[in-house]
């Protein structure tokens, strides 16, 4: 090696120490960003100050207990120290001694989030004592604060929130060291975060009784200690109490609101629960009287002077204003909205009286709601007036739709302003307590828009009986955590993607997401509650249905078999998921998704039973079967639940006819008993009754048109009438005509008793009609002139006869068409998904987003942002809407109705509705209005559905290319379809699906 000079030799000894310095820097950066809770026999411990609030010391155990759970060693909670070379400092400003030394030695810093709510901040110290060479430390800027910051380690050794409450067992390690970034939180999104345990009857509050908690025999102390621990994972801060007369007040056991203060957690009520009494269990006609305030005030004050005595020193929010018992309006001797307004001016006054006198507090310091639900906002829509400091609390609908959020003057107000949803209701037009059927992403898009309306003060979501709502609950309190991080609808589906990765493994992750989302789709084109078609009041007949078995491709065998699609993945992905993670699927993914799709064919055998047994099928018989086995499922899976999960820790949790209405039960089915001898059935798609054999040549006996510039396919079923064996075979007449299948075999005593053939063309042998340039003026689609059909037929033979059905088929040669892309007409109507639009411009203001996950598609267009100006001069909607647009090609002229289906919300405050607008080519836009008021029939219709539907009449003034225009009026309305009905559109649930020129 040639010899290096000596002054080379320096600079290359000086790179190299250089290097080395680098290197051993590095490491030590490295080092600092690592921290070791167990390594080897070596565990950490956490210290926490006695004197430092309970709640702290709750975490600090449950953190030591989640690392027992991981490694099998337990981190001590100590409050001394000792020499240590790491430790877990654990404090809040101002309540622990060794954090505040820290603070004033400059050791740690917390100017940016000191004095404020729920922050703290984790970071590495380095000899924060003479005794401990290096600590872990999280402050906190309230006792809260420092127990989510604790309990942030906890997500970051890898356990769920649903450790307990869904059996997420952590993965087991013997090490566990942690990368740590120092870091600060963020202030919470929303003040008060937290969710309403409602209509518990027939889940929490049996469990509790009967398993969890027999010694009180309800809902108490022991349970909501588990709550609460719930609460504080998924960083929540409050909690409305169950209220049902079937659970005794939360205030009646005393140790319930100590538990609550121990776990920081903030009790509120609901609104019909006046300042923290439950009127529903607490009110006792025969030694109070009538519960109103007009002729009986003074009880009432003495209920609510009780409760503020015993609450004064603890952390609630006090529910003003008043309702009737049991979720009813309040009774007043006049039945006129003012004497009802002023009525409740005077209640919310003496209530502010209460307060000031039983805490000897200003009111305006002191955390109050009102909730104006059902008449209540009504009343406040016609001038109550309501002091500036209490917060107020918008409602949804019931089904998931906000009806109302804060004008530009109201999100002044000094209270500012929350939200109630649910995703749990028991009401009209149709409960919904089994299930968590509620799309995560409509959830999204609503509390999106209530935040955009600075609803940010409180945020409570009606979860029923937590279980099996669990998802949904932590998206919810994570965005009300942290709204930045959900922008656009696509943070769900990653959120999701997350949660599952977190819950299962990363392997499994997206299948169980799409599985989800596929599910969330499906229940939002008909919730699995709703699927009787049988209302709680009016009552309807259960067992009918609006979706249709004969036109476009058969509604009900479509959603039979995606949701067979979703069963199948499900089941396959439960037998893969890891033996210590299958109890936690089965609660947060199997039985949610088998008790939907199970639900769902229960119904919809049922159905098709029905339907078959009407042209004396068979398969009625066969599909009788199938919807029993269906509802044995449910009970079989519901059972397992109840009794075998866990070894029976969640026994009674589970109920699978809540209430017991119609929809829960096993649906009343036809036999089909035929005993004459086996013959040949056909029902075509189009018809509803099968053909008559004995009509020859019947006009009946036709398939619907084939269009060669959509490529329709149809369906045939051939099945057995009668008993014995009937063998068939189908003969095209044509080349170009294809049939799934040409011969069988079917026999009564068998369960091939049926088949259902599928007709398609062979475009590329199927002669040209005449070449023009434009399409036939004015025809009827089934009466197209003979230059442009053609004709041919099936015959099916069978038993020694003949039975022709005819096909036709549309397939001219146009000049226009051959090289354009763009939706076309097809049996008299052109249908179109509102997200595949031909163009769009932009507004002035507003510009239209695809929202992802929502919708009958899985994707709506909506104009944001929600707060831009609408725009109701027509003149300025051609000039400063944003505007979508759509090509479309026309076989008809005349009349069209344009059928808008959008999601049914409703307009934000006075001054918003629930408008767009429409034209076809250069018409004037005609707007669209879709708000509807009160509980309406319309309004019970769409929720019932998720869809509002409304039609705008337009002129297409010749056959050929047109295109239809939809402008922003109001914004935030998220369209999902369209149809364009030139007459043709016949009976269906949803719209058919597009008629794009393939």
């Amino acid at each position: 090696m040639r010899k290096l000079k000596t002054k080379s030799m320096f600079k290359y000894l000086g790179l190299l120490m250089f290097c080395l310095q680098v290197s051993v820097l590095s490491a030590q950066i490295q080092q600092k960003s690592e921290f070791s809770i167990v390594e080897g026999n070596e565990v950490v411990s956490i210290l926490i100050d006695k004197k430092d609030a309970k709640v702290v010391a709750i975490a600090a155990d449950i953190l030591a207990s989640d690392v027992f759970n991981i490694t099998g060693k337990k981190p001590a909670v100590v409050s001394k120290t000792s020499k240590n070379t790491a430790i877990i400092i654990a404090g809040t400003i101002g309540k622990n001694s060794l954090i505040d030394k820290l603070i004033s030695s400059g050791k740690i810093k917390v100017s940016e989030f000191e004095n404020h709510w729920e922050r703290y901040a984790i970071q590495m110290v380095e000899n924060p004592t003479k005794n401990i060479d290096k600590a872990l430390v999280i402050v906190g800027s309230d006792r809260r604060g420092t127990a989510y910051g604790l309990l942030e380690l906890s997500r970051k050794i890898g356990v769920s929130p649903w450790e307990w409450w869904a059996d997420v067992t952590p993965e087991k390690s013997e090490n566990l060291i942690i990368s740590v970034d120092n870091k600060v939180s963020k202030s919470p999104s929303v003040k008060y975060r937290g969710v309403f345990l409602n209509d518990e009857d027939w889940g929490l509050q049996r469990w509790a009784a009967l398993n969890f908690e027999p010694e009180t025999g309800d809902i108490g102390p022991k349970t909501y200690a588990k709550v609460f621990e719930l609460l504080l994972r998924l960083r929540a801060n409050t909690i409305w109490p169950a209220m049902h007369s079937s659970t005794k007040p939360f205030y009646s056991y005393p140790e319930n609101k100590f538990v609550a203060d121990d776990y920081a957690i903030v009790i509120g009520t609901s609104h019909a629960e006046p300042m923290l009494s439950n009127i529903n269990t607490e009110w006792k006609h025969d030694t109070m009287g009538e519960y109103r305030y007009d002729t009986n005030s003074e009880t009432i004050k003495n209920l609510f002077r009780k409760r503020v005595k015993e609450t004064a020193d603890l952390e609630g929010i006090y529910t003003t204003g008043m309702r009737g018992e049991h979720d009813s309006p309040m009774i007043v001797g006049e039945d006129d909205t003012e004497a009802q307004v002023k009525l409740l001016e005077g209640v919310i006054t003496d209530q502010r009286a209460i307060l000031k006198k039983e805490t000897k507090k200003n009111p305006n310091t002191i955390p109050q709601a009102f909730v104006p639900y059902k008449e209540v906002l009504n009343y406040y829509q016609n001038g109550l007036d309501l002091p500036e400091d209490i917060t107020l609390v918008w409602t949804d609908d019931n089904y998931g739709y906000m009806r109302q959020l804060s004008n530009p003057e109201e999100q002044t107000r000094a209270g500012g302003a929350g939200v109630y949803y649910h995703t749990s209701y028991w009401g009209r037009p149709h409960d919904y307590l089994w299930l968590n059927s509620t799309n995560p992403v409509l959830m999204w898009e609503e509390m999106s828009k209530a935040f955009e309306f600075q609803s940010r003060e409180i945020w409570i979501l009606n979860c029923g009986d937590i279980k099996p709502h669990e998802y949904n609950i932590e998206l919810f309190l994570d965005m009300a955590w942290d709204m930045d991080g959900f922008d656009k609808s696509t943070a769900v589906k990653s959120h999701m993607n997350d949660w599952a990765a977190r819950e299962f493994g990363k392997a499994s992750a997206s299948k169980i997401t799409d599985v989800l989302f596929e599910n969330n789709r499906l229940a939002y084109i008909r919730r699995p509650e709703f699927m009787a078609w049988s209302q709680v009041e009016p009552v309807t007949k259960a067992g009918e249905t609006e979706l249709t078995q004969y036109h476009y491709g058969d509604e009900v065998s479509e959603r039979i078999n995606s949701y067979q699609n979703i069963i199948e993945t499900t089941e396959n992905l439960y037998d893969k998921i890891d033996e210590h993670r299958k109890d936690a699927f089965y609660q947060l993914v199997y039985y949610p998704v088998i008790g939907a799709s199970k639900l769902n064919q229960k119904w919809l055998y049922s159905f098709k039973n029905k339907f078959n047994a009407k042209q004396g099928r068979q398969s009625a018989n066969t599909l009788a079967a199938q919807s029993k086995a269906a509802y044995k499922r449910i009970e079989k899976e519901t059972n397992y639940y109840n009794e075998k999960l866990q070894n029976g820790k969640w026994n009674h949790i589970m109920t699978m006819a809540p209430r017991f209405l119609p929809v829960f039960a096993q649906p009343a089915v036809s036999h089909v008993e035929n005993t004459e001898k086996a013959h040949l059935g056909l029902a075509l798609e189009g018809y509803q009754m099968e053909v008559n054999h004995e009509v020859i040549n019947s006009y009946a006996d036709v398939l619907p048109v084939f269009n060669s510039y959509t490529k329709s396919t149809y369906f045939i079923d051939v099945f057995i009438n009668g008993t014995g064996t009937v063998d068939w075979e189908a003969k095209p007449k044509a080349d170009w005509i294809k049939i799934s299948e040409t011969k069988g075999t079917l026999n009564s005593n068998s369960n091939i008793v049926e088949k259902r053939l599928w007709i398609t063309i062979d475009w590329d042998k199927v002669p040209k009609g005449e070449n023009k340039k434009e399409a036939p003026l004015g025809h009827d689609f089934q009466l197209i002139p003979p230059s442009f059909k053609v004709n041919s037929a099936i015959d099916f033979i069978s038993e020694g006869k003949t039975t022709s059905i005819g096909v036709s088929v549309y397939n001219p040669e146009l000049d226009t068409l051959k090289n354009y892309k763009g939706f076309v007409e097809d049996k008299g109507y052109v249908s179109i998904d509102a997200e595949n639009f031909t163009r769009k411009k932009d507004g002035n203001e507003a510009k239209w987003e695809r929202l992802e996950g929502i919708g009958y598609t899985n994707n709506v267009i909506a104009a944001l942002p929600r707060t831009a100006t609408p725009t109701v001069d027509i003149q300025a909607i051609l000039t400063s809407s944003p505007v979508l647009e759509y090509d479309f090609y026309t076989f008809n002229f005349g009349e069209a109705q344009v059928n808008l289906q959008v999601v049914p919300t409703h307009a934000p405050h006075a001054g918003f509705g629930v408008r767009c607008a429409v034209s076809i080519d250069d018409a004037d836009p005609v707007i669209v209005d879709f708000q509807t008021f009160g509980r309406s029939a319309s309004w019970k219709q769409n929720v019932l559905k998720n869809a509002s539907v409304q039609s705008a009449l337009q002129i297409v003034n010749k056959a050929g290319k047109h295109t239809l225009k939809i402008w922003m009026v109001d914004p935030g309305v998220m369209i999902d379809q369209v149809l364009i009905d030139l007459g043709g559109w016949k009976a269906s649930y949803a719209f058919p699906k597009e008629t794009v020129k393939k």
